[in-house]
């Protein structure tokens, strides 16, 4: 909630992972695995993204500025910067920005000390133009926007530049009208290629691996930064970077993102785990629930209405329909169970799925109103969970990519409390 085919290997060593059930989780068949000193890397057959991919993408933002008749957009440093040109950079209040244009190679303006940095994760064809502490790098932007737009089109803002840049660029070529980019930067990022999903699946693969390691050696007493540090430590062994492990224990999980009062597990308690890595720029997201000990009726009657409503919503995600076609078809079924109505609680608070793949979160999203059609390459995470609060929430998450024939998931929903990780 809170990014090609290797899998023979991948699957594997999953399945090495494998051992006896762990007594002291009664009422969940869970497989143990070794400890972080015994998982190896299950990511070195993942491919990063070369430079062709990145000129490809180059080209296909192009050809779409040409079709939206804009002259150039325009990209600070974030996941979009290194997604079009490879340049993994911070944000500072010195400027470092590329002019990608409708035609041509882009142009990335930095600080001339800056400049050797930069270049080195610079992945495609382009110039850098370096500045000096005394001089306006937004004069850089524009002499490069008037050198590349020559027909004096809009320039195109990604929706992150901040505005001391977008407003300094509409100041210096007055002539020339400011807007968003999203056409652009959405048009072609929304869309996965078989490298993405490879590297998302690789993402997903080292998340699940390590719920396998670290589900089974929860403990009562154990703290959310316990638990999440074992998470962690297991992502890192596997060959991922870790992203974030949100741990929710007994009422905290009620709340989606948490709560600041002290926890610990607790039998009966629900264990709410929400975990994700980065595996070459590419991002995991899911979510596990679970009971410490022997699960309550009510405990069981949530949590199969949470994965009923993951398989509604994949039922509902098809090509060509409404995006926010997915989040009304969960919703109507909850309501039909007495939750909401809409989002209010109990029920599910939060939209049912968000898109995934640099960012963790990425448009668009599986919300009521969304009107973009889902198309192939498309990939989102599907978590409808229920939270009821004062008592306790459940959260299944998983997330899937669109092709012609529907959803296919990176990782598979698990179908019972007692197995979590199926």
């Amino acid at each position: 909630m809170r990014a090609h085919d290797f899998s023979i290997n991948r699957r594997a060593l999953l399945k090495a992972a494998a051992f006896a059930p762990l007594a002291t989780l009664p009422g969940i068949a869970i497989a143990a695995s070794p400890a972080p000193a015994g998982l190896t890397s299950i990511t070195r057959g993942a491919v990063p993204i070369g430079r062709d991919e990145r000129h490809a993408r180059i080209g296909r933002a192009q050809e779409l500025m040409q079709r939206q008749r804009i002259g150039a957009i325009i990209v600070e440093p974030g996941s979009s910067l290194d997604y079009f040109t490879g340049v993994r950079w911070h944000r500072s209040e010195r400027l470092t920005a590329a002019v990608i244009p409708a035609a041509g190679d882009p142009i990335i303006i930095t600080p001339y000390f800056e400049e050797p940095s930069v270049r080195e994760t610079l992945g495609v064809t382009a110039q850098v133009r370096v500045w000096q502490e005394d001089e306006d790098p937004i004069k850089l932007v524009a002499d490069a926007l008037r050198e590349r737009n020559f027909a004096g089109l809009p320039v195109g803002i990604e929706e992150t530049v901040r505005f001391f840049a977008s407003n300094g660029i509409a100041r210096a070529l007055p002539s020339i009208s400011v807007e968003s980019a999203n056409p652009v930067v959405r048009g072609v990022r929304m869309i996965k290629t078989p490298a993405e999903l490879a590297l998302m699946q690789a993402a997903s693969d080292v998340t699940i691996a390590a719920y396998r390691s670290v589900i089974p050696r929860i403990r009562e007493g154990m703290t959310p930064a316990e638990i999440a540090k074992m998470m962690n430590d297991a992502t890192t062994a596997l060959g991922g970077e870790p992203e974030f492990a949100l741990i929710l224990l007994g009422e905290a999980s009620a709340y989606p993102h948490g709560s600041g009062k002290p926890q610990a597990v607790r039998d009966g308690n629900v264990v709410l785990m929400d975990c994700g890595c980065t595996v070459h720029g590419y991002q995991s997201d899911i979510s596990r629930s679970f009971v410490f000990g022997k699960a309550s009726a009510e405990q069981r009657m949530v949590w199969d209405q949470v994965a009923q409503g993951q398989q509604i919503a994949r039922a509902a995600a098809k090509v060509g329909v409404p995006a926010g076609n997915v989040d009304d078809a969960v919703r109507q079924q909850y309501q039909a169970w007495g939750y909401g109505p809409g989002y209010k609680l109990p029920g599910l608070s939060h939209r049912t799925g968000h898109g995934i793949g640099m960012d963790g979160h990425e448009p668009v999203n599986l919300v009521h109103g969304e009107a973009t059609l889902l198309a192939p390459g498309m990939c989102f995470s599907n978590e409808p969970g229920i939270y009821i609060p004062g008592k306790f929430g459940i959260r299944l998450e998983d997330c899937f990519h669109m092709t012609d024939a529907g959803p296919e998931w990176f990782s598979t929903p698990p179908t019972s409390i007692d197995a979590p990780l199926g």
